[in-house]
């Protein structure tokens, strides 16, 4: 649906500097083919779209990948993190507004005025804990616009560090995985959340952190660059019947499945994509969808180059990778929901 002209004033509120509305272009589908069944439900995920530090700008592929993305209509659009270009002691309150109002023309604005829900995660870039700057201007920028996202709540938590919403039967928890450790109190009031009514009655259970559990690319898999209580969360996860944990930071697509959760590993749409640990597949910037139908309880994972706007061939993906935790195994491409 068009956003009301209250939802717009919200989404360009905060002190936007100069600002209209930088929309894309959208009459053109990418040029891969859509997948030939259209879904019951159909979510984007997106990751890594930040330049330099400080950069109030982004490389064409952002605008490229989104342009392409939002072709495929999703019903969603979900961010795991990294959306600005943070991190670096002595940037001003105003040069991290100003790299925030650049998100927001480039990247927020075009997906409402598509009349897409956009749901965003915190990533280390965003603001980590230590960098308080970083933390305040987060929630200078999303606090305002909270209301104009298109989410339906269900509880608010310390948004957008954590919360939780349902959006087309399906339950989202997103949690601040911008550094290596979770909060105690952030993982049990997660428990709590999984195990509400909300959550139960939900189709699909989706979690969304910026780090991984697992490091899938090369130069981020080592401690700091992963969550370091995989184990605990994947209990955790597992116990509240998730299907999969969505996760940002390795710039690098590796579809996973340890126990019985799903790791969804996005590649960086921004600057800096790397390679995984092990494969022939050069870096490249990616996005990712979600097909799903309820009547036979089936997900399709479906990840695109954004330079050519073709699927990333699945075959191409290694069977496994060796790493610091062990050998993790590639999902099947199309799988169950898990119930």
């Amino acid at each position: 649906m068009p956003l009301s002209r209250r939802q717009l004033l919200q989404l360009t509120a905060a002190g936007a500097a100069g600002g209209g509305l930088s929309l894309l272009g959208l009459q053109q589908a990418p040029s891969a083919a859509a997948p030939s069944r259209r879904p019951d439900l159909r979510i984007g995920l997106i990751s890594d779209l930040n330049s330099s530090y400080g950069s109030t700008t982004y490389i064409p592929q952002v605008s490229q990948g989104l342009q392409q993305l939002l072709a495929l209509q999703p019903a969603v659009v979900v961010c795991a993190g990294d959306m600005v270009a943070g991190q670096k002691p002595g940037l001003s309150a105003a040069q991290l507004d100003a790299m925030w109002e650049g998100f927001a023309r480039t990247v927020l604005q075009p997906v409402r005025q598509a009349g897409r829900p956009f749901l965003p995660a915190v990533g280390n870039h965003d603001g980590s804990p230590g960098f308080e700057a970083d933390r305040a201007a987060v929630r200078r920028f999303w606090t305002p616009r909270r209301q104009a996202l298109g989410l339906r709540f269900v509880d608010v938590g310390d948004f957008p560090f954590h919360y939780s919403a349902v959006q087309n039967d399906v339950f989202f928890l997103v949690w601040d995985a911008s550094s290596g450790r979770i909060p105690a109190s952030q993982l049990s009031w997660a428990s709590q959340q999984l195990a509400n009514p909300e959550a139960r009655q939900a189709r699909l259970r989706l979690v969304v952190g910026h780090l991984p559990l697992v490091g899938v690319s090369q130069g981020r898999d080592r401690a700091g660059e992963v969550l370091d209580q995989a184990a605990a969360v994947q209990s955790l996860l597992e116990q509240g019947r998730v299907q999969a944990y969505i996760s940002g930071h390795q710039h690098a697509w590796f579809p996973a499945r340890r126990g019985q959760l799903d790791l969804i590993h996005l590649g960086a749409m921004g600057s800096g994509p790397r390679r995984l640990l092990q494969g022939a597949i050069p870096p490249q910037q990616t996005y990712t969808t979600l097909d799903i139908n309820w009547q036979d309880d089936s997900l399709v994972e479906t990840t695109y180059a954004v330079a050519n706007g073709q699927p990333v061939a699945w075959s191409r993906l290694p069977a496994s990778l060796a790493g610091r935790a062990g050998g993790l195994n590639r999902n099947a491409q199309a799988r169950s929901i898990r119930r």
